[in-house]
């Protein structure tokens, strides 16, 4: 799943995120999500989180529990 429907997304799901600093490099960031900080209920580029660690980036890819 993508990360850019807000229904899809929810306070203690597992995540793929792309910080602002790996933009360019499309670096993926794993993490839990703790809250969300986009109001929209889509965003083309990702929802943007903040995960339980602080870090703040759009949602790239949505872990499954086979992941």
């Amino acid at each position: 799943m993508n990360g850019q429907n807000r229904k899809d997304i929810y306070p203690g799901l597992e995540v793929d995120i792309i910080l602002k600093k790996d933009q360019r490099s499309g670096t993926l960031t794993r993490g839990v999500v703790k809250n969300l900080l986009t109001s929209a209920a889509y965003h083309s580029r990702g929802i943007k989180v903040r995960l339980e660690d602080g870090q703040i980036g759009r949602v790239a890819h949505i872990v499954d529990e086979e992941d």
